[in-house]
């Protein structure tokens, strides 16, 4: 009877600690697992915390570049003055004030005014007729071609004419065959952009102008390089100048200007309106024509 209980007792102890052994060992895993799960979450959460803020997309017009136009140079000292170099070549003015002694150019000036014969021309641009704004006449023995516009040959020149060209060529060392003269009666005369790059006048002329009586502003801007594609270049090869370099050059009475070089290739000029009355002014432009293509500079 007694054994019975020992055996009872010992396998109600040898199961009791069965099932607290089993308990135990299932215990750790389950919580590690919750361990696990409890950490995991902690993980998670932070980082979720550290994650930066969303960021949103703005477009933004991009920021227009703001060209401003060049302050134009201006040229009134007497000299030799470089204005561009380009792989056309150098292009400069010579100004020499007061190359005419002002009483003798006030002389020159009435006579020449009275004795030119002066001829306001008729231009034919589209269809439509213009006269030019000023007075001209041609000296030479051969003739000249201009905007569509042809001066007959003049070799008939007036004696103060040919003394003027001979003072200049022994001035300047250039010889000259040809003269333009233009008379600009009052600040409503003028001459519009242009280049004096005509064929006949071969490559790089040298051309030499001298002013007697109002003193009237002579500009010039840089042509557009034809070699630049950008869209700015593209605008000013339809005629908007609005960017390129430009030049003021006052010419006084008795002035001497001479445009040399590559001058005529890379740059035009002009004697613009003024809002100011102006007395009259005769230019004189000397320059050389030639007869056929194998004649001119090379």
């Amino acid at each position: 009877m007694e054994d019975k209980r020992q055996r009872a007792r010992v396998q109600g102890g040898w199961a009791g600690p069965v099932k607290s052994r089993a308990a135990s060992h299932a215990a750790p895993g389950a919580s590690a697992a919750r361990n696990l799960v409890s950490v995991g979450t902690d993980q998670t959460w932070m980082r979720r915390e550290q994650l930066p803020p969303k960021r949103q997309f703005v477009f933004k017009e991009p920021a227009e570049v703001e060209r401003k136009a060049p302050e134009p140079r201006v040229i009134d000292e007497q000299g030799l003055h470089e204005i561009s170099t380009l792989p056309t070549g150098v292009s400069r003015v010579r100004l020499i004030p007061g190359f005419i002694d002002s009483k003798q150019a006030d002389w020159m000036f009435e006579q020449l005014l009275q004795e030119i014969p002066w001829r306001q021309r008729t231009h034919l641009r589209q269809d439509l007729s213009y006269k030019e704004p000023r007075l001209t006449s041609w000296y030479g023995e051969l003739p000249y071609t201009y905007s569509r516009l042809t001066m007959q040959p003049n070799p008939n020149w007036h004696p103060l004419l040919t003394m003027l060209k001979e003072h200049i060529e022994k001035a300047t060392g250039h010889t000259f065959n040809s003269l333009l003269c233009n008379l600009y009666r009052n600040e409503k005369d003028s001459v519009d952009w242009h280049s004096d790059d005509e064929p006949s006048l071969g490559r790089n002329p040298v051309i030499a102008s001298l002013s007697l009586g109002a003193t009237r502003i002579f500009e010039m801007r840089k042509k557009p390089p034809p070699f630049n594609i950008s869209l700015t270049a593209k605008q000013e090869e339809n005629g908007d100048y609005t960017y390129v370099e430009r030049v003021r050059i006052p010419l006084p009475h008795g002035t001497l200007l001479m445009m040399e070089g590559a001058t005529q290739e890379d740059w035009q000029h002009r004697v613009p309106k003024e809002y100011h009355a102006r007395e009259p002014r005769i230019n004189l432009t000397f320059r050389t024509i030639y007869p056929d293509p194998e004649g001119m500079q090379r």
